[in-house]
């Protein structure tokens, strides 16, 4: 199976340059204030020029206006826009047209009825991603570290490219792998030391881990029919 890994929450140089170095596929940049990975235009501006091309950049947004998000691909000038709000399916739509950049849309799951609700956003966009639920008391929808039942996620065809994020990091992302069989993963708090401050380490063991697992997965001969 050929694997999209991306780091999301990046804020620093370093992380950036360690991360596509280690061969992420896709950089992560939050544009959420109560975010503790929330980036300042500025930042961001820097960070995205950093990246030169050698992966996609995505900007994370949570139920974001037109004018932030006019202001975001202005500072960005972002590959993907990850959209991790209760945006419903007529705002998507507006989005990806008033944009025309790829859109990833992020999806809460605690139980097997959120994956089957996902459905309505697939034919509007290019990616999905599920993540697990926020506790109600939670202020961000997302990097929280929490997984959710990946078993849900087995044989599943939602129609679109899918993402597996929650709670992933090295010591667990082969077993997301081998349940869901996901052709992407995407990881925040789990290669971070405290909120916010990503752990160089952890992020070449996340990438490196990962990938040996989607070659062992894709080198494991396909059951023999009954």
């Amino acid at each position: 199976m050929t694997l999209t890994v991306k780091i999301c929450g990046l804020s620093t140089p370093e992380a950036v340059d360690v991360a596509i170095e280690t061969g992420a596929d896709m950089v992560g940049f939050v544009f959420f204030p109560p975010s503790p990975r929330n980036v300042s235009f500025s930042t961001a501006r820097a960070l995205g020029a950093r990246v030169c091309g050698r992966a996609q950049k995505v900007a994370l947004t949570v139920d974001a206006d037109d004018m932030l998000l006019d202001a975001i691909v202005k500072v960005l000038h972002p590959d993907m826009l990850q959209l991790h709000g209760r945006e419903q399916p007529d705002r998507v739509a507006a989005i990806k047209k008033r944009f025309g950049l790829p859109v990833i849309k992020a999806v809460a799951i605690e139980e097997r009825a959120d994956v089957g609700a996902a459905a309505v956003y697939a034919p509007l966009i290019d990616r999905l991603l599920f993540d697990a639920r926020a506790p109600r008391a939670a202020n961000r929808p997302g990097g929280l570290g929490k997984p959710f039942d990946w078993r849900l996620l087995q044989n599943l065809h939602p129609g679109v490219p899918f993402m597996l994020s929650g709670g992933l990091n090295a010591a667990n992302v082969a077993e997301a792998l081998r349940i869901t069989s996901a052709p992407g993963v995407d990881v925040s708090s789990g290669v971070e030391r405290s909120p916010g401050e990503k752990d160089i380490g952890k992020i070449r063991a996340f990438i490196r881990v990962a990938r040996e697992a989607a070659k062992r997965l894709a080198a494991k001969p396909a059951a023999s029919p009954a």
